[in-house]
Parts: C-alpha cells; sequence; structure tokens
C-alpha cells in the first residue's frame, strides 16, 4: 500500500510539474508571437505606479 500511495504522488507531482512548465511556455510564446506593441503594458503600468517607493530590504551600499 505504501508503495501505491509513494507512485501516485510522485506520478501527481509530476503531472503537476509539467503542467505548471507547459502554462508558463505556452504564455511566454503567446506573449512573444501574438504582444504585438502592447508586450510590455503591465510592467510599465507597475513601475509607472512604483515611483518614488522606497527601496525596502537587500544589503546597503558603503
Amino acid at each position: 500500500m505504501g508503495g501505491y500511495i509513494t507512485d501516485l504522488t510522485i506520478v501527481a507531482l509530476l503531472i503537476i510539474g509539467f503542467t505548471a512548465l507547459l502554462g508558463v511556455l505556452t504564455n511566454g510564446i503567446g506573449e512573444k508571437l501574438f504582444g504585438g506593441k502592447n508586450k510590455s503594458e503591465f510592467v510599465d503600468q507597475s513601475a509607472r505606479v512604483q515611483t518614488g517607493w522606497k527601496s525596502v530590504g537587500g544589503m546597503k551600499k558603503q
């Protein structure tokens, strides 16, 4: 019974991982091929919203 559960867990993780990887790859290809001039629309909007924000975290340069 333990072997069955182990096999089921491994197969489930592989299916979930493969599906997630395919989603990321498909999204990237779709943005490159069909993105047009609005490829960076959300990145640009995010940068505009964050102008003037203080940097948080990381190490300070001395």
